[in-house]
């Protein structure tokens, strides 16, 4: 898949999500073979692009390119400046948010809100494309409600106005994450686009990756949450895409491997206070489909440093990895 001048290979992505795609996590599922990872969404308030949170979120040294970073808002000229700032910071992609159901968020007619209103939309990426010289792309879903899916039209809007490529989550906003994705709009849209076209929402095995791409057609597909706590699921998609072999999912020893990794890239980015804390949902994805997660959880949680927290992580997988269950121990 071409996003601009960017070949993406393998034509598999990590779905920008708040509070989870932060660069530690990008780094780790690229690693691990994703071709893509877009970071979670910036705001395009300028207010808040000074705060510690935002200069954070904006640190992209040594992240392999490219470089994808979403943008959020609703007004044209503030998402304009928003996508010169960034760029300015190291996006070599721009991706603008219009897909978000969260209601902090359309609530301020930001994220799927704007698929409300098309004129808007055709404004604001007007707007966003005069802005940069960097390839620019947009996430949807496929409407507000089931009686309002306009993803067609909103994605001729993105084409017409130059957008490089289009990611559609396969659920409308009312629906938020329940219920279960459809691929029919994603297939409609596909059919008529000439821009590389994603399909997003429920993706959650390599198997299911390659039947939604043959029933839609598309040029690739977006991983979301089927990824926390398995950061090696886009790269086990796109092995079985390339080859057919289905690769098992890794040993305790390799997610302890991979686990350690993440955590000392957490308290390296954000330091160890907050790195340690950030971390504590990670944990729980890793271990969420054990039986003892809850005991693990209660445990770890309570670490309040970087090596109480990589100790109780190290012990919980040896024994994992021994075989045996693990006997939780007490943080300190």
């Amino acid at each position: 898949m071409q996003i601009g001048p960017y070949s993406i290979q393998p034509a598999v992505a990590l779905a920008p999500m708040a509070g989870v795609t932060d660069k530690p996590f990008r780094q780790l599922v690229k690693r691990l073979g994703a071709g893509l990872a877009v970071s979670e969404m910036t705001i395009s308030d300028p207010r808040f692009w000074s705060t510690a949170k935002s200069r954070t979120r904006m640190d992209h040294s040594g992240e392999p390119d490219p470089i994808s970073v979403q943008i959020a808002g609703t007004d044209p000229a503030a998402l304009a400046d928003a996508a010169r700032y960034n760029v300015d910071h190291g996006a070599q992609i721009i991706d603008i948010n219009m897909g978000c159901p969260a209601k902090k968020v359309c609530n301020v007619l930001a994220g799927s809100a704007l698929m409300r209103d098309p004129l808007l939309v055709a404004r604001i990426l007007e707007a966003v494309l005069r802005a940069v010289n960097v390839p620019v792309t947009l996430k949807i879903r496929t409407g507000w409600d089931a009686r309002h899916k306009n993803a067609p039209e909103i994605a001729r809007i993105a084409e017409d106005a130059g957008i490089k490529a289009l990611a559609v989550h396969g659920r409308t906003r009312d629906q938020h994450y329940t219920g279960v994705a459809e691929y029919a709009t994603i297939t409609e849209i596909k059919a008529v686009a000439t821009i590389p076209v994603i399909a997003n929402g429920d993706i959650d095995s390599p198997q299911k990756a390659a039947f939604v791409l043959h029933a839609t057609g598309c040029d690739a597909v977006m991983v979301g949450r089927a990824a926390q706590g398995r950061p090696w699921l886009p790269g086990r998609i796109a092995h079985y895409l390339a080859s057919g072999e289905l690769l098992p999912e890794p040993e305790p020893a390799q997610v302890r491997a991979i686990l350690i990794d993440h955590l000392h890239a957490l308290h390296a980015h954000y330091g160890e206070e907050s790195g340690v804390r950030i971390a504590r949902k990670h944990l729980g994805w890793y271990a969420k489909d054990r039986p003892e997660n809850a005991a693990f959880r209660a445990v770890v949680n309570r670490a309040q440093t970087a090596d109480e927290q990589l100790r109780l992580t190290r012990s919980y997988f040896d024994a994992l990895a021994a075989g045996v269950a693990p006997e939780l121990p007490v943080a300190a």
